[in-house]
């Protein structure tokens, strides 16, 4: 595993953030640096979802640190919404004002017969559009209805408007792989500065 704090270690020339969580059911500490090469680590007792976020920081070329202990002899759905809300916290924090950014990203993704689409805003407003069904209750052992309560526990704490379309798909497993995918390049192409923008605000409302 690598050492998180040694890519924190230059925090005043990068867009970075670390969020502890700590409740009577989860304790989940997150570490990224938006500027980064897709450098990542993953202790969540979860396979299946340290494999999806594995896709978004290798696409979204953010470094991402994620521990987490919950209480998993009950469920994963704790777990897996407190792992969005802390992430979400982590992205909130590193982007600071928004200022020459890109604001908007969008991705499309295949993988085999599965399409998926995700166009993000960081918008400072909370919202999301899942369109996302499944012909299978569980990935392995991984309950689907866990990745709706991801993106919701991030969204509201990113304070951004996410719309997710899987377009086509049959393949569980291939669906929700397209959209964690298209959800890292959604996000690379909307926090990456703007040269164009010389720092401007990315809104007519001069703030987000």
């Amino acid at each position: 595993m690598y050492n998180a704090q040694a890519f924190f270690s230059e925090e005043q020339q990068m867009r970075t953030a670390s969020i502890t969580r700590d409740t009577l059911e989860t304790k989940i500490t997150v570490s990224i640096n938006l500027d980064g090469s897709g450098v990542r680590s993953f202790n969540t007792g979860l396979p299946f979802l340290e494999h999806m976020l594995d896709q978004v920081a290798r696409h979204g070329l953010i470094d991402m640190d994620v521990q987490a202990i919950g209480d998993l002899e009950i469920d994963a759905h704790h777990t897996v919404e407190d792992i969005g809300i802390t992430l979400g916290q982590a992205f909130n924090q590193a982007i600071g004002d928004k200022s020459g950014i890109r604001r908007y990203g969008h991705a499309y993704v295949p993988l085999d017969e599965a399409l998926s689409r995700v166009v993000v805003d960081f918008s400072g407003r909370p919202g999301l559009d899942y369109n996302l069904q499944f012909d299978r209750p569980r990935v392995g052992d991984f309950d689907v209805d866990l990745f709706h309560e991801f993106f919701q526990g991030f969204v509201n704490h990113a304070y951004i408007t996410l719309h997710i379309d899987n377009l086509k798909g049959n393949n569980a497993h291939h669906q929700i792989e397209t959209v964690y995918k298209a959800f890292g390049r959604a996000l690379r192409m909307a926090v990456e500065p703007d040269p164009r923008m010389n720092n401007a605000m990315p809104s007519t409302k001069g703030s987000l």
